[in-house]
C-alpha cells in the first residue's frame, strides 16, 4: 500500500473511492505505479464516475 501522502480519496457522497497508485486501477486500464497527477484526462472514478477534480489528497 502507498504512503497516504500519495492517495487520494473520492468526495462524492456515497463513494468514498481511494485511488493507490501501487494498486493502479484495472478496470480503467491504469498500470500499477501510475501517480494521480499522471492520470489520464478521461479517467473516471471506478466506483461512481466522477472526474479526478472530485478527489483530494489523504495525507
Amino acid at each position: 500500500m502507498s504512503d497516504p501522502k500519495d492517495m487520494y480519496q473520492c468526495q462524492v457522497a456515497n463513494c468514498g473511492y481511494i485511488y493507490d497508485p501501487d494498486r493502479g486501477d484495472r478496470k480503467g486500464k491504469i498500470k500499477k505505479g501510475t501517480k494521480f497527477e499522471d492520470l489520464p484526462e478521461d479517467w473516471r472514478c471506478p466506483v461512481c464516475g466522477s472526474s479526478p477534480k472530485s478527489f483530494k489528497p489523504m495525507g
